[in-house]
Order: structure tokens, then sequence, then C-alpha cells
């Protein structure tokens, strides 16, 4: 990607971080049209899902312009959409730039290795979920190249190197998938509660912690086996790699920082994270560095990094709108009027993720026009929260089970691992072994 390209879609990132301060939908409009600009720009230098994606959202947003099916105000919440996903993946991501000036992240698997073989697995997506939670997809770059590095310098091949792979990039990619559930930081999250004004993470993390915590439980009994293999062929560390001390103040600050964004202003939890994590971000680089023009070019840099990903999240966002928007507004209406048709909202809702993921439909792109159905919902009468819970854990599922999502891809890109193994042969099971059991929990939660 040139320096014009990607100077414009870190100045778009900023223009969004911007509107936000400001409550400004026409200025976040605005960073939208910059989006999409810099996306039209890079032209074949999107992978052919992310482009096509792009174009599929293009074009039935115009065909419904052209037929009077969008108002102006829908296609400026569009574009305000739009600017809003990509934004959160790009301001997030740039947490990215932290990796390469600590020593303890290029060590992480040596240092996740450690200790009894038994508590692998629930170590490595717990952690996996914790530094997810900041780094977004940072988190899958630096596990899967760091874990590429290390099997390439100790000589693993064949069918060693393929336990690794399973063991500990499958771990990873469940942990990461846990984030919806838990963290303020989920695309998911943002979201719902940009949608349901009335919806708060703080509603749907201590359900979310029980469906995370049920998920690593079925996980080790699958997996913890094969741990012990891998766990017998890691490098001891005589201690902690240097940096570790202040990469943990870093993240201290980090989540004080949203913390107190939070208390202090309106801005909700992802939006606060959005501010934050880039704020503190280029500022220890600044601190560290003392090359200001550096630090703004390698941060553009890794904004531009993440172009496909930031271009299914707007296109996902438009069509999220669109389609939300010529949908008749009472079409679900007589289902929540009662228990069991939010249970069957909320089933169809959770399920829906996981089997259109599948067959190649990213779950953004799903969840966004879900999303969208459900403000006439909530406005007559229909509590968010179960339905809210079932969005974001079939949102997870969906993540483990997608071949064409960002996580899996980069899994197989660095493993070199067929995506279609990873997802279905590695993943399969256990998501068809998670799914009666969310349900039952999803029972309980709705007669509640």
């Amino acid at each position: 990607m040139t320096g014009v390209q990607a100077w414009l879609l870190a100045a778009a990132v900023l223009l969004e971080l911007v509107a936000m301060c400001l409550g400004s939908q026409p200025v976040s409009a605005v960073a939208g049209v910059m989006f999409l600009l810099g996306f039209l720009l890079a032209g074949r230098r999107l992978q052919s899902y992310a482009r096509g994606l792009l174009l599929v959202a293009l074009a039935v947003t115009a065909g419904l312009v052209y037929h009077d099916q969008l108002t102006a105000g829908q296609l400026v919440k569009a574009a305000a959409d739009a600017a809003f996903y990509a934004a959160f993946l790009g301001s997030l991501g740039l947490m990215q730039c932290l990796v390469r000036r600590f020593e303890v992240l290029r060590r992480i698997h040596d240092v996740l290795l450690g200790g009894r073989p038994v508590w692998l697995y629930p170590k490595y997506a717990l952690v996996s979920c914790g530094v997810a939670s900041v780094l977004n997809f940072g988190m899958m770059n630096l596990l899967c190249g760091t874990l590429s590095e290390t099997l390439r310098e100790r000589g693993i091949t064949g069918p060693s190197r393929l336990r690794w792979l399973r063991s500990v990039l499958i771990s990873a990619l469940r942990g990461f998938s846990l984030v919806p559930l838990v963290a303020p930081t989920s695309v998911a999250v943002a979201i719902l509660t940009r949608e349901l004004t009335d919806l708060s993470w703080s509603m749907l993390v201590p359900f979310g912690i029980l469906v995370a915590a049920g998920l690593v439980l079925l996980g080790w009994l699958l997996e913890q086996r094969r741990f012990r293999q891998v766990s017998a062929e890691r490098v001891a560390l005589d201690g902690w790699p240097e940096g570790t001390g202040k990469l943990m103040q870093l993240m201290l600050a980090v989540f004080a920082g949203m913390g107190l964004l939070v208390a202090l202003t309106d801005l909700k939890v992802s939006a606060a994270a959005m501010l934050v994590v880039p704020g503190i971000t280029l500022g220890y680089m600044l601190w560290r560095d003392r090359a200001p023009a550096a630090a703004a070019q390698e941060g553009a840099t890794q904004v531009a990094s993440m172009v496909n990903e930031m271009a299914i999240f707007a296109a996902s966002a438009i069509l999220g709108v669109a389609l939300s928007g010529v949908i008749p507004r009472d079409a679900l209406a007589g289902l929540a009027t009662s228990g069991a048709g939010v249970f069957l909202l909320a089933a169809g809702g959770l399920l829906m993720m996981p089997l259109l993921s599948a067959i190649g439909i990213i779950p953004i792109t799903v969840l966004s026009i879900q999303a969208g159905l459900l403000p006439p919902l909530v406005a007559q009468g229909m509590d968010p929260l179960p339905i809210s819970l079932a969005l974001v854990t079939g949102f997870s599922l969906a993540m483990m089970l997608s071949p064409f999502g960002p996580a899996v891809m980069l899994l197989s890109r660095f493993g070199q691992v067929s995506r279609w193994k990873v997802a279905f042969r590695w993943n399969g099971t256990f998501v068809l072994l998670a799914i009666p059991l969310l349900l039952a929990f999803l029972a309980v939660i709705t007669r509640s």
C-alpha cells in the first residue's frame, strides 16, 4: 500500500476518534467516506473476500438508493457505522506496535508452556483472551507469528509440529473467541451497545463469564492430553523475560484510563478503549524512541496493514444498516411478547451465526444485520439481555468455525494448514458439543 493510502486510512481513524469525542454523526460519516476512498484506492491489494464483500455492500446500497428504499439519514448512518467499526479495529490494532518492543511478547510461548501440563489449555485460553481484549487481532498475529518462528528455530517438524499447531494455536483461537463474552473491547459488544442504548457491557459480562468458563472447561476436556506432549518440548526459562514489569504497567494504564473515561464521560467502554489504546501506545513510543515522525509513520503503516480486516468490518456495517433498513420493523414483533418467543429469537440468533459462518458469511456481517433489527423489539418492551447474550455467544462460536474469518485465516497462513481443517476438523466437534449446552443455558436465562 502506498504512503498516501496509509496516511488516508490513519487520518480516517483519527477523524472518527474526534467524531466520537464530539458526538457528531456527520463528522463520523465524513470519516466513513475517507475509509471507503482508502479501500477503493487499495483496489487489488485487498484480498478477494474483502474486496468482494465491499463491492457487494456498495452495490446493494446503491440499488436501494436507486429504488428510494434508503433515506439520506440511513446513508449517513451507514457511513458513520462503517467509520466506527473500521476505526475500532484500526485504533486497537495500534497496540501491535508494542509487540516489537517487548521480549516477553516474543517469548510468550515459553512463558505460557511453563507449569503443570494439566493447566496449559486453560492458561493459554485465558491469557489469549486477556491479551486479545487489548491487542484484538494483533493477539493472533503475535501468537501465530511467534510460534512459527519458535518451531522453525528449534527444527520441530512433521507430526510434532502439527501437534504444536493444533494444541497451542487452537487454544489461542478459542481464547480469542472468548473476547465477545467477557471483554468491553469486543467489536460484538461495540455493535450491540451502539444499537441498543439501554444495553451495557456490565449487564452482559456476568453471564458472559459463565459461558466462557463452560467453554474453557469443555475445551480442556478435549485438548489437555495433547498439551502434555507439547510441554515436554518447551525450552524452560530461568526467569521472566526483560520488560515484563513495564508491559504489565502499560496494560494496567490502559484499563485504568478506560475506566476513568467511562466514569467521567458518557463514552461506553468500547469507545473509551478506542481512545486510550492508541493514546498510550503512541505516547510510549514517543517517550521511548524520541522520534515523533518515525512514531507517526509506524502508526500509519500499522493501520494500513489491517486494511483487509477494516474493509470487511466497514462493508459489514454498511450491509447491516442497508438491509435492516428495508426489513419491516414489525417483522419479528409477535415473537417478543412472550418468554418462549424471546427464547426462539435468542436461539435462532445464536445458531444463525455459526451456520452462516460455516458457508462463508463472516460473523460481523450477520451480527450487523441482526443488531439493526433489535431496537424496534426493545421499544416494544423486549428485554435486550437474553438476545444480546445469545448473539455474543453465537459470535464467539462463529469466530472458531468461519473458514473466511480473519482469525482462522491468520492461523491457517502462519501455520501453513488448510483453513477448512482449522475450522471444521479441529473446531467442529467442539462447537457441536457446545451448542446444546449453550441452548440449555439460554433457556434458563429467558425463564428467569
